[in-house]
């Protein structure tokens, strides 16, 4: 299956809210929400796919012919490159009402493990996801990483155990969905989180911990003081608040801040290879994709989302390749302008 075939598939059956544009930009979606839009007044989405296209990669063929490698490593486990698919909390609201987030999930782990790639689940509203989301991830190596939404303390511990028992190899909390109007109504202790609170989780965790949806470099900064692994530099696809920047815009700076000192994991509109490649140079250390994912999935299921996973693998061994880069630590900001 072809990913152009995978798109025209998708066509048929995402529902009428995704229009299955020549490339997710955020421009046929606008400001559908519930649905894979953006939160009004601005249009984030599109906002973080223009900001990746504005780079542009420095060619550079003087340099040895050898294949290039993207083989990544993250908390001691080995992938096949820096990409991780984003987590989904539900499906239902945003495509069509019968839609089952607990079969996108065990789709896009089979096919992310059949392509050497990790993968995260959100904890969503409806109580079966987060404990299938577990098993899934036990009987897959680990790779599908739960990220929880903000609710309250209690609430989050008491899925933290289910991830202590289960052990995936990583686990995280979702800070950028705290205003989300649908998770405030499941939860009204739903909300932001104080760096002694995150740091209590991340104490309770017994699996490296991950803060997603981090804008800044004092956010990220807070993130270091309360103990996290890692952090997501993440806007929530533009659905969480209008007008902030883009996630590729504010990452040099929280790279300034903590690079080196955790690891730093991108996402928004972030659609090729060539984008992930971008997002290294500017010194993250992976890249998350989310809705191109979901549209593989409506498109051709586990078979759908390997064929997108290899597109985008080929498109960033090419940009390595022909930027003079043969391993991942090759890439410098000068590779890109």
């Amino acid at each position: 299956m072809t990913y152009e075939e995978v798109k025209e598939n998708a066509k048929k059956n995402i529902g009428p809210k995704c229009k299955v544009c020549p490339e997710c930009n955020g421009l046929a979606c606008g400001n559908i929400l519930p649905g894979p839009g953006s939160k009004a007044p601005g249009n984030g989405a599109h906002e973080n796919w223009k900001a990746w296209k504005s780079f542009r990669l420095n060619m550079d063929t003087i340099a040895p012919n050898t294949p290039a490698d993207a083989s990544f490593e993250l908390f001691g486990k080995s992938f096949s490159m820096p990409l991780i698919t984003a987590p989904i909390g539900s499906i239902a609201a945003q495509y069509n009402p019968t839609d089952d987030v607990c079969d996108y999930n065990a789709c896009t782990v089979a096919a992310c493990e059949a392509e050497g790639i990790a993968c995260t689940f959100g904890s969503g509203i409806v109580p079966r996801v987060f404990p299938h989301g577990c098993e899934l991830s036990k009987s897959h190596g680990g790779i599908l990483i739960p990220i929880i939404d903000p609710v309250s303390m209690e609430t989050i511990k008491n899925r933290i155990d289910l991830v202590n028992e289960t052990r995936p190899f990583a686990a995280g909390v979702v800070i950028d969905s705290a205003g989300l109007a649908l998770l405030k109504k499941s939860d009204p202790n739903a909300g932001t989180k104080t760096v002694e609170e995150l740091r209590e989780l991340k104490e309770y965790c017994k699996v490296p911990f991950i803060l997603k949806g981090i804008m800044t470099a004092k956010g990220a900064l807070k993130c270091m003081e309360a103990g996290a692994d890692a952090i997501i530099v993440s806007n929530h696809g533009g659905r969480a608040q209008g007008e902030t920047p883009a996630t590729a815009d504010v990452l040099p700076e929280i790279v300034d801040a903590v690079g080196g000192k955790m690891k730093i994991i991108v996402d928004g509109g972030i659609r090729t290879g060539h984008d992930i490649f971008k997002a290294l140079a500017l010194g993250a250390d992976a890249a998350m994709i989310c809705r191109p994912i979901l549209i593989a999935y409506y498109g051709g299921r586990e078979e759908g989302i390997r064929a997108y996973i290899s597109k985008v693998r080929t498109e960033l061994t090419d940009a390595m390749y022909m930027c003079g880069a043969r391993k991942l630590s090759d890439i410098t900001r000068d590779m890109i302008r």
